[in-house]
C-alpha cells in the first residue's frame, strides 16, 4: 500500500487548533470549548459502528458496550435535569427539533413560534424545519401555516396578552418557544394554562440556554409547564456537538412516544455513537461544576453589556439589565452594520457574529452583533476581564490593530476551568 500524503491536512488542523483555541477571543454565542477529557474520548471504535433503536432493543448486534454508555448518559441526564424522560440520540439540537416537528405535525396544521427577526432559530421558520412540506396518504402537499408571537415594544419580550389571543384564534397544534438571540426567559408559565386547556403541547428550544437551565441560572421550562425541551449540548452546556430531548411527562405519554419515533427513524438512523461517551463525561463535569459555571456566565454577560455601553456602543435591552443569559446584543448600524464590524473584529482575532435585531428586514444586512461569553468564561475570564474585552472591541472598531493585545490577553487565559 502506498503512503498517502496528509501533511497538508494535518497542518490546517494544527493551525486551526492553535488559532481558535489559543490566540482568539472567542465570543460566538452558539459555541463553547470542550475539556481535554471530552475531546480525547471521542476518538474511539464507536465511530465505525451502528446501534439503531434503544439499548437492549437494537436492530444490530455488537452493541453491548454502547448500550452501557447510552443508558448511563440517559439516566444521568435525567438526574441532572430532574425529569422523567430523556433521549440522548439526536445528533444536534436542530435534528431534535426536526424529529419533533415531523411527528407532532402534519401538513396544514398551524404553529406559533418566534420569527427570525425576533431572535427565533432558523429551524422554527419557513426556510427551516417548520417550513418543510409533509406528504400524507391521499393529501396534497401542504405547508404548515406558521404564525409568530407578538412582542412588546422593546422587541425582546413576548406580549403575553396578545399571544393568548393569538392562540385562541389560531388553535395551533404546537407552540415553539426559545430563540437563537436569547436574552431573557420566555413566558412559559403564562402560556401553559391556555395551552393545557386547549391540549396544545409546548416545545421549548433550549439550545442556547441548556447549560444555564441545568445550572439553575435561567427559567426551568419543564417545571413551568413546557411539554418537551430540546437542546444542543455544545453552547452553554460545554459538551460535544450533539442534541438532547428531555421532558417530565409520565411513562407511556403519547407525547413522549411521538418524540421517540421522531428521533428514530424520523430525523436520524445511526446517531454518531463516537461522541456519546464524550456527552457522558460532559454531564458528569456539569454535575460537579455546572452551577458555578452557569452563574459566572450570566455575571460575565451582564458585565460585558455594561462595559460595552460605557465604551459608547448601543447595547440592546439596557433598560432590562442588558441580558439574563450568556448573550449580549449590540446595534452597530452607526459603525457600519453587523457584517462590516464582525469582519473587522475577526481580523483582530475577536470572533463573534453579525445578527439580525428586532425590526431588521434583511438577514443579509443585519445591523447587530450577537456576543456570547460561555467560552471565555470557561477559560477563566470574569467581570474584570469583560471590561478589557469591551475596550479591545472598541479599539478594533475604531480601526486600531489590537491583535497583539488580544494575543497577550489569551496568553493569560489558557487554563480551562469548570472541568
Amino acid at each position: 500500500m502506498s503512503n498517502i500524503n496528509i501533511k497538508d491536512i494535518e497542518e490546517i488542523v494544527k493551525t486551526q487548533n492553535q488559532w481558535r483555541r489559543k490566540e482568539c477571543i472567542n465570543l460566538i454565542a452558539s459555541e463553547n470549548t470542550q475539556s481535554e477529557q471530552v475531546m480525547k474520548i471521542q476518538c474511539n471504535d464507536f465511530m465505525s459502528r451502528y446501534a439503531e433503536g434503544h439499548p437492549g432493543q437494537r436492530y444490530y448486534q455488537g452493541t453491548k458496550y454502547i448500550d452501557q454508555i447510552e443508558s448511563k448518559a440517559t439516566q444521568e441526564l435525567k438526574q441532572l435535569m430532574d425529569c422523567r424522560q430523556a433521549d440522548v440520540r439526536p445528533i444536534s439540537g436542530n435534528a431534535a427539533n426536526i424529529g419533533i416537528f415531523l411527528t407532532f405535525l402534519t401538513g396544514g396544521q398551524p404553529v406559533i413560534a418566534n420569527s427570525t427577526a425576533a431572535g427565533g432559530h432558523i429551524s422554527h421558520n419557513r426556510i427551516g424545519g417548520l417550513g418543510r412540506r409533509i406528504q400524507l396518504p391521499g393529501q396534497k402537499l401542504a405547508k404548515i401555516p406558521l404564525h409568530f408571537f407578538p412582542l412588546t415594544q422593546d422587541g425582546y419580550h413576548t406580549d403575553v396578552e396578545k399571544s393568548v389571543d393569538l392562540i385562541r384564534e389560531v388553535k395551533p397544534k404546537l407552540i415553539v418557544l426559545g430563540r437563537s438571540l436569547f436574552l431573557f426567559p420566555e413566558p412559559v408559565s403564562e402560556l401553559a394554562q391556555i395551552c393545557s386547556e386547549m391540549k396544545i403541547p409546548i416545545l421549548y428550544d433550549a439550545a442556547h440556554v441548556f447549560g444555564l437551565i441545568a445550572g439553575g441560572q435561567f427559567q426551568n421550562p419543564l417545571k413551568e409547564g413546557a411539554t418537551i425541551m430540546a437542546a444542543s449540548t455544545h453552547k452553554t452546556f460545554p459538551g460535544p456537538q450533539r442534541g438532547v430531548v428531555v421532558s417530565d411527562v409520565k411513562d407511556g405519554s403519547k407525547y413522549w412516544k411521538k418524540v421517540d419515533r421522531g428521533i428514530f427513524p424520523g430525523s436520524s438512523s445511526n446517531h454518531h455513537l463516537f461522541s456519546l461517551p464524550a456527552l457522558l463525561v460532559a454531564i458528569r463535569e456539569f454535575q460537579a461544576h455546572g452551577k458555578a459555571y452557569a452563574a459566572q456566565i450570566v455575571a460575565n454577560a451582564q458585565a460585558l453589556g455594561k462595559a460595552l455601553d460605557e465604551q459608547g456602543f448601543n447595547v440592546e435591552a439596557k433598560e432590562f439589565g442588558y441580558t439574563a443569559s450568556h448573550q449580549v446584543a449590540v446595534d452597530v448600524s452607526s459603525q457600519g452594520g453587523g457584517n462590516q464590524v464582525a469582519q473587522l473584529l475577526e481580523k483582530n482575532n475577536i470572533i463573534l457574529n453579525a445578527n439580525m435585531l428586532y425590526g431588521d428586514k434583511d438577514a443579509r444586512e443585519p445591523r447587530g452583533l450577537r456576543i456570547g461569553v460561555s467560552e471565555m468564561t470557561r477559560f477563566g475570564a470574569k467581570e474584570e476581564q469583560m471590561g478589557h474585552i469591551a475596550r479591545l472591541i472598541k479599539e478594533a472598531v475604531d480601526s486600531k490593530d489590537v491583535r497583539g493585545e488580544v494575543s497577550k490577553f489569551r496568553q493569560n487565559h489558557q487554563e480551562m476551568l469548570y472541568c
